[in-house]
């Protein structure tokens, strides 16, 4: 893509513990994107078992992670929305 390391902030954004597996799972969903005609519409939700399984994520645990998955999904969906415009 012709990015150097100058192109990228260094910024540092600060995760919460209770977060943290929430954030490691969308960070690791980067590639399963639902795309279409319009561009991103959401993660493809059919993917997280498994993603969350090489994680180390426990199937029991994603009734707690999914709604701040979503939270993270929807703020990206907008900032992505922003930037088509």
């Amino acid at each position: 893509m012709g990015l150097t390391p100058d192109d990228i902030d260094e910024d540092e954004v600060e995760v919460w513990p209770d977060a943290w597996p929430a954030f490691r799972l969308f960070d690791a969903m980067g590639t399963q994107w639902r795309v279409g005609q319009g561009g991103p519409s959401g993660l493809d939700y059919a993917a997280i078992p498994s993603t969350a399984s090489m994680l180390g994520i426990k199937r029991r645990d994603l009734t707690d992670i999914f709604p701040d998955l979503r939270v993270m999904e929807i703020e990206a969906l907008a900032v992505i929305a922003e930037s088509m415009e």
